[in-house]
Formats: structure tokens, C-alpha cells, sequence
């Protein structure tokens, strides 16, 4: 419940109507005084007139202006009001110390209109007029009861202008805490709105209370449509994991710390989500309210597969190097020993066909173990700053003369100069696998598509976080990528084409990150692949 006083034009419009009441009294104490006392009769009416031009310019100032009134305007309101009942109280006869009253509804109007200051002053000055009226008319004797009277008009003015004063301090902090609250509400409301995470409560009833605009996307629920429907029914079928959680608070006040779950929706998308639900108790012993925060845990799934995968790549570097320098010694030693037996002439021709097999793969499993290292000694080392246009120029005109680009394939090439401080062989080193990758992928006949600039352009996987400098985009309209090779296609010896090393792909993702940047894979069988990777301005 509000406190406080009345609305001052409700004051204003109160006065105004006593003013009235006072004129219409006048009125008729001077048609009574017409035939005998005509002077004073039409004074009576200019005075009423009189009165009433001040009423209506403070209406006008009022209301059609629509201005707050001045003190100056309200205390010579109040004067006129003074001088109407100290007019019907003269002309009261017997009745004038009934009529006295009228001097305290003066007084304790403008004691709640006027200033402290203003407001004694109409009270000194309605006391002095009813004294010096009653002196008059008694002829300089002071009846009894006069004192109580005065008395009473002050006793009203304190305690009016007392309460007024209360009232107001209690009108001003209960508008600065209303303010307070609003403020408070639009805050909260605008965080709600603005964080990506979605927000929704719903009540004891089980219907949708509240949902941010990011709750919304999540769930693919429209907040106007469904606030303050059934929910619950919804949620089992989308996310039956936050409905477990929202349910179990709803009936036994559970609180969800941290939680996963999934999130399934009409078009069949399907992600993952963290979950947290928070139970409140309402007054009075109503059903409990229960707000669930839930948040896309796709990009974060994404990031922790690239970091663990960065980590299973030096781990496999590092096996890599192992081996390779152990094997590579004996393989030097078991060629050398086959060279020096075919240098003896024999006319056996399976032991000269058995001769070229262990010199054929002798060499081709020195060129494997020579990948091996290559791709366990992926370093930035020579960094200096290039433009990465320039390097994918180059990388183009080489895998145009490569065997496996064929005159089917159109490669086309897109970007503005974007510098970057990076290894210019390890840099071209990515490029070219990409599009080598890419040209075979088209298996004779195809576009490949390469892009170059600065990364704030959009278009950037979903996953991709924020900070990078320069963008490299290379997609192709081949067959795609399987699905079953899709989530590995980075690990070493895993290729998405029959006859591949599966090291290509590990060497480029190790060379992005040698050089602190990072590369993403989006295929769709049937409808080609693209490879995004993103580069700081600055290597480190």
C-alpha cells in the first residue's frame, strides 16, 4: 500500500470546489441583502468574481499548461479563500462561530499545499481576520471561546503541516525505492536478456513463467506464444535431461549444480547443453518456482577435441621421431647389403626380381619414414612477416602443374593482402596440402575454391573463437568427407581417400599450431568439404 499525500492536482480541484461552495453561499446571502443593502450586495458579487478569475487562472495553469503551480499562485488562492469565509462568517450573525470552521478547512489545505513557511503564514493571517472580525462585530469585546478557537487553528496547522511533512519524506523514499526496484528489474532484466546463456522458469504449475532470447533459440520455444502455458511436455521431448532436472526441483526442491544434457530439436539438430536449475519457495506455502540457466556446449566440445587432439599429435610426434631414427639406420644398413649382393652377376631371374622388390619398398619405406619425420619436426622456426595472398599464389600455380589436377579441375582463387608474422615454407607447406588434398578429393572433375582475408569477415566456423587476425578457406564440391572418418581426420594415419598416408592432414594441423592458429573441417557427404584456418597477427 502506497503512502503519501493526495495528488496535488486532487488538492487543488478540492479547494477549488470549496471555493465554489463559499461563492455559492455568498451568492445567496447577497440576493438576500439585495432590496435592502444593494452596496454591499454588489460587492459580495465582484468579490465572488474576483475570486473566481484567480480560480481560473490557476486552472489554466494547471490544466492547460499543465505547469506546477507557483507558491505565489497557491498563497493568493489562499488569501481569497481567507477573504470569502471571513465574509461569510461577518454576515453569519448567530452562526458565526459555526461558520468559524471554515477558517480551519483553509488552514489545513494550505498547510498540505504551501511551504511551512507560506502555510504559517495563512494560518497567522486567518487567525488575525477572525479576531479582528470578531472584535468588530462584538465592538471591541472579546466573547468566550475566542482563545480556544485561535488555539484550534494553530493546534490544525501543526498537526497538518506535521503529518504533511511525514508524509511527504514517506512519499519521497517510497518513489526513490519504486525507482530503485524499476531500475533494479530493468537491469536484471537487460543481463537476462543479453547473455548467451538461455534462462527460463517455470512455475509450480508447470507452465513457462520466463525465457530469455537465447533460451528461446536453444529450445526453439517462442516466449509470448508459450508464456504461461504447459511446458513441461515440451521439454521432455527436447531436452529430457532439463526436464528431469526442472521436474525433480518442482516436486522435491532439488537444486542441479552442474549438469550435461541434450537437446533435440523439431528440424532434428541435435547438442549438447550444461545445465544448473535453481529452486525458490514462495510465500504463503504456494508451489515452489524452479529457473533453469542451460548453455550450447557444442563450441566448448569443439575447442576441448581440438586441444586434445593437438596433445595426441605431439605425443605421436614424438613416437614418430622415435622410430623413425631407430628404423631408418638398420633400413640404410639391410639396402646397402642388397645393393652390394645385386652388384654380383647372376642369371637367376626370380633373384633378381626378388633383388629390385627389396630395394622398391626399401625405398618407399624410406620416403613413409622420411613423412614420419617431417611430420614429427613440424616447427616454426624461420618466422618473419609475409603476406598470405603472395603464398597462396604460389601454392596454387604449383598443384595446377601437379599430375593429379587434371583439366577438369577449376581452381579459383579470392582475398586481399592479409600479413601475418609466420613461417613463409611451413605457411606454403599448409597451403599446398589443403589444395593437393582438395584437387584429389574432385577425383578429376571439380571446383576448388581458395580464400584469403582478414577474419573478422564472417563466415567463420561456430566453434571459432575470437581474437584471430587473418582467414584461409579452402573448400572443394567433392564427394565430401565420410562420417565415420570425419571426427579423426586430423589423427595421423587416417585418410579420407583409399591410398593416402594419413599424415597430410596431421602435418597441416600441427603447422597451424605451431604457429598459434587453428583449423576446422565442415563436410557433408555428397556435398564437398571446407577447411577453415584461422592465424594470429603475431606468432608465438
Amino acid at each position: 500500500m502506497r503512502l503519501g499525500l493526495p495528488d496535488q492536482r486532487l488538492l487543488l480541484g478540492g479547494t477549488a470546489g470549496f471555493r465554489v461552495l463559499l461563492s455559492i453561499l455568498l451568492i445567496g446571502r447577497a440576493l438576500t441583502l439585495l432590496a435592502g443593502e444593494p452596496t454591499t450586495a454588489f460587492a459580495i458579487f465582484g468579490g465572488v468574481a474576483l475570486a473566481h478569475l484567480v480560480t481560473a487562472h490557476g486552472s489554466w495553469v494547471v490544466l492547460a499548461k499543465r505547469l506546477k503551480p507557483r507558491v505565489s499562485s497557491l498563497f493568493t488562492q489562499a488569501i481569497v479563500d481567507l477573504a470569502l469565509v471571513t465574509v461569510i462568517v461577518h454576515l453569519g450573525g448567530e452562526s458565526r462561530t459555526a461558520l468559524a470552521a471554515l477558517f480551519v478547512v483553509v488552514i489545513a489545505a494550505n498547510a498540505l499545499l504551501l511551504p511551512a513557511a507560506a502555510g504559517l503564514t495563512v494560518t497567522v493571517l486567518g487567525c488575525g481576520v477572525y479576531l479582528g472580525d470578531t472584535l468588530l462585530s462584538t465592538q471591541g469585546e472579546l466573547p468566550s471561546g475566542l482563545t480556544g478557537q485561535i488555539v484550534v487553528f494553530a493546534f490544525v496547522f501543526l498537526v497538518v503541516a506535521t503529518l504533511g511533512r511525514r508524509l511527504r519524506e514517506t512519499a519521497a523514499r517510497q518513489d526513490r525505492l519504486e525507482s530503485e526496484l524499476r531500475q533494479a528489474r530493468f537491469e536484471a532484466s537487460e543481463i537476462l536478456r543479453s547473455i548467451r546463456a538461455g534462462v527460463l522458469t517455470v512455475d509450480g504449475q508447470g507452465c513457462l513463467a520466463f525465457i530469455n532470447p537465447p533460451g528461446e533459440q536453444l529450445l526453439g520455444v517462442l516466449g509470448d506464444r508459450d508464456l504461461g502455458r504447459p511446458v513441461l511436455d515440451l521439454l521432455a521431448t527436447r531436452a529430457p535431461e532439463l526436464h528431469q532436472a526442472i521436474e525433480s526441483g518442482l516436486r522435491d526442491g532439488r537444486r542441479v549444480g552442474r549438469g550435461e544434457g541434450q537437446v533435440t530439436l523439431e528440424d532434428g539438430r541435435s547438442f549438447p547443453i550444461g545445465l544448473s536449475t535453481a529452486t525458490f519457495e514462495r510465500e504463503g506455502g504456494n508451489l515452489p518456482a524452479v529457473t533453469a540457466v542451460f548453455t550450447d556446449l557444442s563450441e566448448l566440445k569443439q575447442l576441448q577435441e581440438l586441444h586434445l587432439r593437438t596433445e595426441r599429435l605431439e605425443a605421436v610426434a614424438a613416437l614418430s621421431a622415435s622410430l623413425a631414427h631407430e628404423i631408418r639406420n638398420p633400413l640404410a644398413s639391410i639396402r646397402s647389403s642388397v645393393e652390394q649382393l645385386s652388384s654380383f652377376k647372376t642369371e637367376d631371374d626370380d633373384e633378381r626380381t626378388l633383388v629390385q622388390l627389396i630395394l622398391r619398398e626399401s625405398d618407399r619405406l624410406s620416403r613413409i619414414l622420411g613423412e614420419f619425420l617431417d611430420f614429427s619436426r613440424v616447427r616454426a622456426g624461420n618466422v618473419a612477416r609475409v603476406n598470405l595472398l603472395d603464398i597462396v599464389s604460389d601454392a596454387v600455380e604449383l598443384v595446377r602443374e601437379n599430375p593429379a589436377c587434371g583439366p577438369g579441375i577449376v581452381i579459383e582463387q579470392e582475398g586481399a593482402e592479409t600479413h601475418v608474422d609466420a613461417d613463409q615454407d611451413l605457411l606454403h607447406r599448409i597451403v599446398s596440402n589443403l589444395l593437393l588434398n582438395a584437387v584429389q578429393a574432385c577425383d578429376g572433375h571439380g571446383r576448388v575454391r581458395v580464400e584469403v582475408g582478414p577474419a573478422n569477415t564472417g563466415g567463420l566456423p561456430s566453434a571459432a573463437p575470437m581474437g584471430y587476425h587473418a582467414r584461409l578457406v579452402v573448400s572443394d564440391d567433392g564427394p565430401g568427407i565420410p562420417p565415420e572418418v570425419h571426427d579423426r581426420l586430423f589423427q595421423p594415419f587416417v585418410s579420407g581417400r583409399a591410398g593416402g598416408s594419413g599424415l597430410g592432414l596431421a602435418i597441416v594441423h600441427r603447422a597451424v599450431e605451431a604457429h598459434g592458429g587453428m583449423v576446422f573441417v565442415d563436410s557433408e557427404p555428397g556435398h564437398g568439404s571446407t577447411f577453415t584456418v584461422l592465424l594470429p597477427s603475431r606468432a608465438y
